[in-house]
């Protein structure tokens, strides 16, 4: 009654204001009655500020600015989280077509967040000083250039080559910033941090994924006690009834998987089909691999026989790109195929394994091109190697963003109506979660080993991903539909991420260290021209610090820590004792789980 919501106000009113905030929200009530809650709280604050005479003017200015800045806060939060374009479209995502796909798009906003963390980086510490050392760029701007990236784009911040090797000072007597250091410490930790997010982020999603803490919480609390109060739109209750539907079907499907028992026969029947689909699948990927190889060495002599600002010349080499767009397009398709003909047992098994095979080929296709790129490239004798590769990897990663958008007319458009007006068996298609998922990751990895090369490609990478995710939940929700047999995917997002640690991310480090300790820079570009490596930077610079003495430790790290290969031994033990008692936590909360969930059923 009228006292007992007296008495809440009256213990809203005590609480300290963060938990003021999270006490109202937990309510279950409607919007309105939670903000005239909110309303009389505020009211009663202000009163007892009146009231008391112990409190100075000053402090009262204090606290009505907080609590000012404070609704501006969450207004502008409010506002901000609106603006996402995946705000309300995953929540519709996991309604309709359940966790699976859900999986990808999840993954692809954590990438495009990714993105966007790498983008402030290289622009901040390395695009911003070039601006103020900057030459006029004397080559005209034709519009073919956004499609090869030469021409023009090769006198600007986007490639290597374009970068000073000099010490800016925009005073003479004012502080200076060192273009050499700034590059390589810039790149360097970058990579760092990418490896700490990736481990937190796998440790975070196994953790979650497959210790499984609410195991022994049973179903019956998810269809009981998981329905929000606070939800009164009728659309808003739909799309919530869809949501739990899906998962409890999910959770069913989990518990009431069947195991087939095969004959002798069959089980050799079926053996000997995975592995003629496993042979084919290979023997596709070396035929592949040989393919871009021959087209790579044929690039460089396009690259060789014409003049490095002919877009004609530059044109031509969208062949290569062209090519391995081409197969990264059409072989998943055939791996698809087979996939279907091996007839799994569970969608899982077939959407992993045809997962392994599209990862073979597209790390096979990327190694080759690195191959060409450290092997071929680098000791030629180009005036500006460095810009070259840029170039490279910017046509690919931009032809494979085009082919991403024609997949989703050609692959999902055109098979929706094939399948609902000339052949009404077949129906819509279902979204192909393994195809799509290694697009994403071949398209980081390409972004990964550019960011060398070409500084803001991680800006372009994160404006594709964004049209990607778009145009794919359009595609999704006109063309699709939801998978035919309901399974739960909860180790997806997980498997997601240790595919884009080991091997894209690992294999692009050896790439980035081969580069950075083994080739020679080219003499008349880049901020580590004249040098013998680009790490030679960084020796210079530590030998110019051991005549401070201020600097004497930054030089005692540099010897016996960074330079020592014992330090490095040391530190990966560390790291596998971490990981071996970590997983032995694991083991023992999951033992523990199960014997909690057979004390609940017995």
């Amino acid at each position: 009654g009228f006292d007992a919501e007296e008495d809440l106000i009256g213990s809203l009113v005590r609480m300290p204001t963060s938990e003021r905030i999270k006490a109202i929200q937990k309510m279950p009530e409607t919007m309105e009655k939670k903000r005239d809650i909110r309303n009389r709280v505020l009211r009663e604050i202000t009163k007892s500020r009146h009231r008391g005479t112990q409190l100075s003017c000053c402090t009262h200015c204090l606290k009505r600015t907080a609590v000012s800045l404070q609704r501006f806060g969450n207004t502008f939060s409010e506002c901000f989280h609106l603006l996402w374009i995946w705000h309300k479209a995953l929540k519709v995502i996991r309604a309709e077509f359940g966790t699976s796909v859900l999986s990808y798009f999840m993954f692809l906003k954590w990438l495009l967040n990714f993105n966007l963390f790498s983008f402030l980086i290289n622009f901040s510490f390395i695009t911003i000083p070039q601006f103020l050392a900057a030459e006029p760029n004397n080559l005209s701007f034709t519009g073919l250039e956004l499609f090869t990236g030469a021409g023009y784009f090769q006198q600007t911040v986007l490639y290597y080559g374009f970068y000073t090797n000099a010490t800016i000072n925009k005073t003479e007597n004012g502080p200076s910033y060192n273009m050499q250091l700034a590059y390589i410490f810039t790149v360097g930790i970058y990579f760092v941090i990418c490896f700490l997010i990736l481990l937190f982020s796998m440790a975070t999603s196994f953790s979650r994924n497959f210790i499984q803490p609410q195991a022994h919480s049973g179903k019956a609390s998810k269809l009981l006690c998981s329905w929000d109060f606070n939800i009164t739109n009728d659309k808003a209750v739909r799309l919530k009834q869809k949501n739990l539907s899906r998962q409890i079907k999910e959770d069913l499907t989990e518990v009431n998987r069947e195991v087939l028992n095969f004959s002798v026969t069959q089980r050799v029947a079926r053996v000997a089909v995975h592995l003629l689909a496993w042979f084919a699948s290979l023997g596709t990927a070396v035929a592949a691999c040989a393919g871009v190889y021959f087209f790579s060495i044929n690039n460089l002599k396009l690259f060789a026989k014409g003049y490095e600002n002919d877009l004609e010349s530059q044109a031509a080499m969208l062949v290569l790109p062209l090519v391995i767009s081409l197969l990264n397009t059409f072989t998943p398709f055939f791996y698809s195929w087979l996939g279907h003909m091996e007839k799994f047992q569970t969608p899982g098994q077939q959407i992993y394994v045809t997962i392994a095979r599209n990862i073979i080929l597209k790390i096979s296709i990327v190694g080759i091109l690195c191959y060409y790129w450290l092997n071929i490239v680098a000791p030629s004798e180009s005036q500006c190697w460095e810009t070259l590769v840029g170039q490279d990897i910017y046509r690919l990663v931009l032809v494979d963003f085009i082919f991403c958008l024609l997949g989703s007319f050609f692959g999902e458009f055109l098979r929706r109506v094939i399948g609902t007006t000339v052949c009404v068996s077949l129906g819509k298609p279902e979204f192909d979660i393994g195809r799509n998922v290694l697009d994403l990751i071949y398209a980081q990895t390409l972004t990964w080993i550019g960011i060398l090369f070409s500084p803001l490609l991680p800006g372009i990478q994160m404006i594709a991903f964004a049209i990607v995710f778009c145009v794919k939940k359009v595609s999704l929700m006109m063309n699709c539909q939801p998978p035919r047999k309901v399974w739960r995917t909860a180790q997806m997002t997980t498997s997601f991420m240790f595919l884009l640690f080991c091997p894209s991310f690992l294999g692009v480090l050896c790439v980035i260290g081969v580069t950075v300790w083994r080739l020679k820079p080219s003499e008349e570009c880049g901020p580590f021209r004249g040098l013998p490596s680009m790490y030679a930077a960084v020796s210079e610079w530590i030998q110019i610090l051991e005549d401070y003495t201020v600097s004497k430790w930054v030089v005692w790290i540099y010897h016996n820590l960074i330079t020592s290969e014992l330090f490095f031994f040391i530190l990966s033990g560390i790291v596998l004792i971490i990981t071996y008692l970590y997983w032995k936590i694991i083991q023992g909360r999951k033992t523990m789980a199960k014997l909690l969930r057979k004390q609940i059923i017995n």
